[in-house]
């Protein structure tokens, strides 16, 4: 560690991205990314006389971007924030929000970034476990007094969390803010978004890395009401004004009004993960019920780390986590069905092994 590193900085929790591998040997089922490429219209609009634009600064309101997003989900321009991928957005969330006296309440088994982000800004936190089972249940959280984040879908379970319940928690107390993390939810879940109008204090946070196929774009947006989005922009100024690139804003915009493809393609992973949990629940695996672009599931002839291990050094890399409660299992990024019957076969392989 360096001598130079602030007592601050030496008290971080960086978050452990998945494994990013350089060449093309892994067939790679980690990082929930989609097997897609994406939208031709995408592709269309990035095109040579954007790109000979990079000189220049991009638009700090992300103008084209915002009003893509607030018309495909029938919202105004004010109810809308973009961002660096949703990462970025919900530090700025939890830099508004969060603070001396009102701290932040998250599940015990939960994307990583909140730990990072609750370390990052010295914010008191309050971890709340999953019912036994992985559920997560609302009423473990009525009586938390500061802000409230849940991914819905939930990470790395898959599992959700009905709108009713998400309504129960902001009627409870509108003096908190609850954060939906949505970054999973065109997989099948119950989105939060029509509730934006009737609930000032929810703010929903979305990406376009999975579902979009644009997580090297990093774009990431928030919906809310104006006085949400407001406290999220006086952050943005005070830390990036242009966060959001040039062609990302494009490619967003793009990805945004590309509604067949985005529909084909969100279709084409429900199927194939329907396909997939049938198969390992066919070899004996246990399969959590999700409604995400991946799945989480176990097997009782092989430990989770030595699974991933196998797997990985016969050119397939999933996500596994040495973690109290779910050290036995592994997390599988839905692909393609080509590469998701790949799996399937070297998991069958692997299992008449042992």
């Amino acid at each position: 560690m360096s001598k130079f590193l602030s007592k601050e900085a030496s008290r971080l929790a960086p978050y452990t991205p998945g494994e990013q591998p350089t060449d093309a040997q892994y067939i790679k089922l980690n990082t929930n990314e989609s097997p897609f490429p994406p939208a031709p219209k995408v592709v269309k609009a990035l095109s040579r006389a954007e790109v000979l634009k990079l000189n220049l600064y991009s638009d700090p309101t992300c103008g084209r971007l915002v009003e893509a997003i607030a018309k495909r989900y029938e919202l105004q321009s004010e109810n809308v924030i973009t961002g660096n991928g949703s990462d970025e957005i919900l530090a700025f969330a939890f830099r508004a929000f969060c603070g001396e006296g009102k701290g932040l309440a998250y599940a015990d088994i939960t994307y990583g970034f909140y730990k990072s982000q609750v370390a990052l800004f010295g914010l008191d936190a309050k971890v709340i476990p999953l019912r036994e089972d992985f559920t997560l249940n609302v009423d473990d959280y009525m009586d938390f007094p500061g802000t409230i984040v849940i991914a819905n879908p939930n990470a790395p379970t898959g599992m959700t969390v009905s709108r009713v319940d998400i309504q129960r928690l902001l009627e409870a107390d509108p003096d908190r803010v609850v954060i939906v993390d949505e970054a999973y939810v065109d997989f099948g879940a119950e989105s939060c978004v029509p509730l934006i109008y009737r609930y000032d204090n929810l703010l929903v946070v979305q990406t376009m890395s999975k579902s979009r196929s644009l997580a090297g774009g990093r774009v990431g947006f928030a919906l809310g009401s104006p006085e949400l989005i407001s406290a999220l922009n006086r952050v943005k100024y005070s830390f990036n004004p242009y966060n959001v690139g040039r062609l990302s804003i494009v490619a967003g915009a793009a990805a945004v009004e590309d509604e067949d493809y985005f529909q084909t393609c969100t279709a084409a992973i429900r199927n194939n993960r329907k396909w997939t949990v049938r198969e390992l629940e066919a070899l004996g695996f246990t399969v959590l019920p999700s409604q995400a672009n991946f799945i989480f599931a176990k097997s009782d002839k092989l430990p989770g780390g030595e699974l991933y291990q196998k797997l990985k050094e016969n050119g397939i890399l999933v996500r596994w986590f040495d973690a109290d409660r779910i050290r036995d299992y592994i997390r599988i990024t839905i692909g393609s069905l080509e590469q998701m019957a790949a799996l399937v076969d070297e998991i069958a392989r692997l299992l008449e092994e042992v």
